[in-house]
């Protein structure tokens, strides 16, 4: 009798799944594609951003440094 009641259980959850994926007002191609267009060209600025002050503080310590010795 368990067996049948997770059964059920699982059978049910699947179709209520499957119910709420058709409401999904899922986005266009197009969309997507700019999202992506967005994000990547976000990743590429702070990338940039993120080596010239890693190179700039380098840089910075580097002058500290020889200036102690």
């Amino acid at each position: 009798m368990k067996k049948f009641k997770l059964f059920s259980f699982i059978v049910n959850f699947i179709k209520e799944s499957y119910a709420e994926l058709k409401k999904v007002n899922w986005p266009t191609r197009d969309d997507v594609v700019s999202q992506t267009v967005v994000v990547v060209v976000s990743l590429v600025i702070v990338s940039v951003l993120l080596t010239i002050i890693d190179f700039l503080s380098l840089e910075f310590i580097s002058k500290i440094i020889t200036l102690g010795m």
